[in-house]
């Protein structure tokens, strides 16, 4: 039987399943390219400029607005402290 590169993993965006050919990687999660997007703007994110927050993933922009403009991420949930993640890749 012949195995046209599915896997058994699912995308963390939409529950169906990720063939290798369409699979990213990131933080141990698996998405579709497609599916890798900003929870805000819906706008497609790249590997060397995204955030993420408590797992849900945001473009920089909305990520500064949406975070760091109150100064700190406590103030912009109710509850425990909570850690954020912001990735960038330095231009050369």
């Amino acid at each position: 039987m012949a195995s046209y590169g599915g896997t058994t993993q699912k995308c963390k965006a939409c529950e169906k399943t990720v063939y290798l050919v369409d699979e990213l990687t990131v933080d141990n999660k698996v998405y579709h390219r497609a599916c890798f997007r900003c929870h805000h703007c819906k706008g497609t994110l790249k590997l060397s400029n995204y955030s993420s927050f408590e797992g849900v993933l945001y473009c920089q922009p909305h990520f500064d607005q949406l975070f760091k403009m109150t100064g700190s991420l406590d103030k912009s949930f109710e509850g425990a402290p909570k850690t954020a993640r912001s990735y960038e890749v330095p231009h050369n």
